[in-house]
């Protein structure tokens, strides 16, 4: 894996610090803590909540209609992206409670979810929060050879029909994590040494891969087989809709943070250096979007404020529109970039227009 450093650039540091003292100040100031309030605890208990209704629901046969049971698995899957979006993103940031072990339980949800927990943290938060936007570094545009996310991919001849099939694609995503994803993944960070580097045993997450798919596929898949009195094939049908609406929420939400046409694809020196230092670097390669839509940004656990993610993964979301001003105002006193959209239909045709380009290979914003 590429040895990267970032710039040590004196205005950029001073920019960071600047920045971090004044929302540090913030909290101080106003008596808040950064973790989750009263309002997020409620956030969490109506989204788990009713995540816990619809499954009841669904093998309790409460509905028992065809078209009311694969409504039902739809809802499901709607609600899970909610609890990925909010409860497990900020549990495995550390940034729902200052008490560890809170969480580490509510980051185990992603398990619960379809995927697995020690992965993301290394896909996440190790690689995509380092090095966003980095080919080679940064998984979260790596899409293999199907979809190119980043200029410095190799472009092939049906790239250019991906801004047409690229959605159909994203629906696929965690229809992959349960199934092959998670562990072509831990195998390849076993051999790139970065299980080590976050004193993690190879033989024992490898175990807990195995147990974490089985219980997913006998809670989600085997009892409502068993217990639902709809058809076998509802059931089987429900499964895959309920993934579809899954992977295609979590694809549209984080692919509209990054692969954007004001986004940029920083490249290294041959030595390894990046032109601009980490706080920069987020900023340069982050939008944001529909920053007055309180209803979306509720639901997908803000990250419509993905600046704000990004320079504060620690700070639980519920907080990010508040220092939302913080940030752009300090931006653009040191003249650097606050990339923001007006609407998440806007994200998402600069998106469709992103991959268009990306696919028939017209120039990208860059920097060295």
């Amino acid at each position: 894996m590429q040895d990267i450093r970032f710039s040590r650039d004196k205005g950029q540091r001073e920019f960071a610090m600047a920045l971090r003292k004044r929302v540090n100040d913030y909290f101080q100031e106003n008596n808040i803590s950064k973790y989750a309030n009263a309002a997020m605890v409620t956030k969490t208990v109506v989204l788990v909540g009713t995540y816990a209704l619809l499954y009841g629901a669904i093998v309790g046969g409460f509905v028992t209609n065809a078209w009311l049971v694969l409504l039902a698995w739809t809802a499901l899957g709607i609600v899970t992206a909610g609890i990925g979006f909010s409860v497990m993103h900020d549990a495995n940031h550390g940034a729902y409670s200052r008490n560890k072990y809170v969480n580490g339980v509510l980051g185990w949800v992603i398990n619960l979810i379809g995927g697995f927990a020690p992965n993301w943290k290394i896909q996440h938060n190790t690689l995509h929060h380092s090095f966003t936007n980095v080919h080679g570094m940064d998984e979260d545009i790596d899409a293999g050879k199907l979809l190119r996310f980043s200029p410095e991919q190799e472009r092939l001849w049906f790239h250019k029909f991906q801004h047409l099939y690229a959605w159909f694609l994203y629906s696929l995503m965690t229809h992959m994590w349960i199934t092959t994803k998670d562990f072509k993944q831990l195998v390849r960070y076993h051999r790139s040494g970065l299980l080590e580097q976050h004193d993690m045993s190879f033989p024992k997450v490898f175990a807990e891969l195995i147990f974490v798919k089985v219980v997913y596929y006998i809670y989600l898949l085997v009892i409502p087989l068993v217990f639902s009195p709809a058809s076998w094939w509802i059931t089987v049908i429900g499964f895959a809709i309920m993934h579809f609406a899954l992977g295609f929420l979590l694809g549209c939400v984080f692919q509209t943070a990054h692969v954007m046409e004001a986004a940029v694809f920083p490249t290294t020196d041959e030595e390894g250096n990046l032109g601009q230092n980490w706080a920069v670097h987020q900023l340069m390669t982050t939008t944001n979007y529909a920053p007055n839509n309180r209803i979306l940004s509720w639901f997908v656990g803000g990250l419509n404020y993905q600046v704000e993610h990004h320079l504060f993964p620690n700070v639980c979301h519920i907080h990010y529109r508040h220092i939302s001003k913080i940030v752009q105002e300090t931006a653009e006193e040191y003249n650097f970039p606050y990339n923001t959209l007006p609407s998440f239909r806007s994200a998402l045709r600069i998106h469709w227009n992103m991959l268009r380009s990306l696919g028939t290979g017209q120039p990208m914003p860059q920097i060295a």
